[in-house]
């Protein structure tokens, strides 16, 4: 059983491209916090934080790129309704 995502046993999870957006936006407003912030420390962080960032940007193309190729080859997903996946077995 998936604790996020939906899945057959949760159908009330989230699509993968909305957790990471939801957690580069958290990124987004703690990174807000320290940007004046010029210690070594706090610029190690910046720096961090700034790649962590640009891999999930990457993730959440990755991710909406995928939800897009499944809507285009099967339409809707239907398994939130209690329909059988697109791909994969339930």
């Amino acid at each position: 059983m998936t604790k996020f995502l939906i899945s057959d046993d949760n159908t009330d999870g989230y699509k993968l491209e909305d957790i990471l957006m939801a957690v580069r936006k958290d990124m987004l407003a703690r990174c807000d916090k320290v940007v004046d912030d010029h210690r070594t420390e706090a610029l190690h962080v910046m720096n961090n934080n700034m790649k962590i960032l640009g891999l999930l940007s990457e993730s959440i193309n990755l991710a909406t790129d995928s939800t897009n190729v499944l809507n285009r080859a099967f339409g809707p997903s239907k398994s939130a309704d209690g329909g059988e996946p697109r791909i994969g077995k339930s």
